[in-house]
């Protein structure tokens, strides 16, 4: 049984007035446990809508969202409980801060939960442990710390209440290259440690390449696309066609293709992309050694 579920799912903002917009329009998907999905699209596609509904932040116009089998929005009471289940870290999330150590920010959420001693301490080393903490900032101040460390703190506080799904909106905005790197490869351990469900949403196609196992194309409100990462940028140029594009990588390989050299043009990551040309030297090597 799918762990996330949506059944024509819609979700108008002003709806009945002249500035009424369609955002999420009659989508169906169902995520399994297990899964890092990239989620992807234009600006306005409706995929940051989508993900809110995940959690209960918006309430849809239609349709329902199921977590574990059950209509998240059957009991109202029991919406705040969701939001333990399903956690969701939002763009920029360092300016959600607000408490005055490192320790304290991270305790809220699990605290909120009824956590509190050995058990509550347990998930606040676990959670900092995955993104890379050190005990050493417990006592800070968050602000005193640098961008990527606020991030990493933020991450955190989300981490330390366990979810069963783990929702990230665009969680390396912002950051340079090497603290981009170190946000997704703590998420794709912490991923690949508690075997849960990964929603991650980017505009960086190579981030979703490299980290993901399954991407889903949002375009003008509703699913384009739900498959391997293979099979979703093998469309490149329908990708082009609504403002993507495949990974750089991609776009050199089909280039070379295009020039009769004998390569894949299934090449959506710097590591694969070396692995086809080592293989394509080999076969060379054997040729001429014949």
């Amino acid at each position: 049984m799918a762990i996330l579920k949506t059944e024509d799912l819609t979700y108008i903002y002003s709806q009945g007035t002249p500035y009424e917009h369609t955002a999420v329009d009659h989508v169906n998907i169902e995520f399994e446990k297990g899964e890092l999905v990239g989620i992807i699209g234009h600006t306005g596609s409706g995929k940051s809508t989508l993900i809110q509904q995940f959690n209960g932040l918006l309430k849809p116009t239609s349709g329902r969202v199921l977590v574990d089998g059950q209509d998240i929005w059957a009991d109202n009471a029991k919406i705040r409980d969701l939001r333990f289940k399903v956690g969701l870290v939002f763009q920029y999330p360092e300016y959600q801060l607000f408490e005055e150590t490192v320790y304290k920010d991270i305790a809220f959420g699990p605290k909120n939960m009824g956590f509190t001693g050995a058990e509550l301490d347990e998930r606040i080393h676990e959670a900092a442990a995955f993104v890379g903490l050190r005990e050493e900032y417990f006592e800070k101040s968050p602000f005193e710390l640098s961008g990527g460390q606020k991030r990493r703190v933020a991450i955190a506080g989300v981490l330390a209440m366990r979810p069963e799904i783990l929702i990230l909106d665009e969680p390396t905005a912002g950051l340079d290259p090497k603290g981009r790197e170190r946000i997704l490869g703590q998420i794709k351990e912490y991923h690949k440690k508690t075997g849960g469900l990964v929603l991650l949403v980017s505009h960086s196609m190579e981030d979703i390449a490299r980290y993901a196992t399954k991407a889903l194309v949002m375009n003008d409100s509703k699913i384009y696309m739900y498959d391997t990462v293979d099979n979703v940028f093998a469309h490149a140029q329908e990708l082009r066609s609504m403002g993507l594009s495949a990974p750089q990588i991609s776009s050199v390989f089909h280039l070379l293709a295009k020039r009769g050299l004998p390569v894949s043009t299934g090449i959506y990551t710097v590591e694969r992309a070396k692995q086809e040309i080592l293989d394509l030297l080999a076969q060379g090597g054997d040729h001429n050694a014949q």
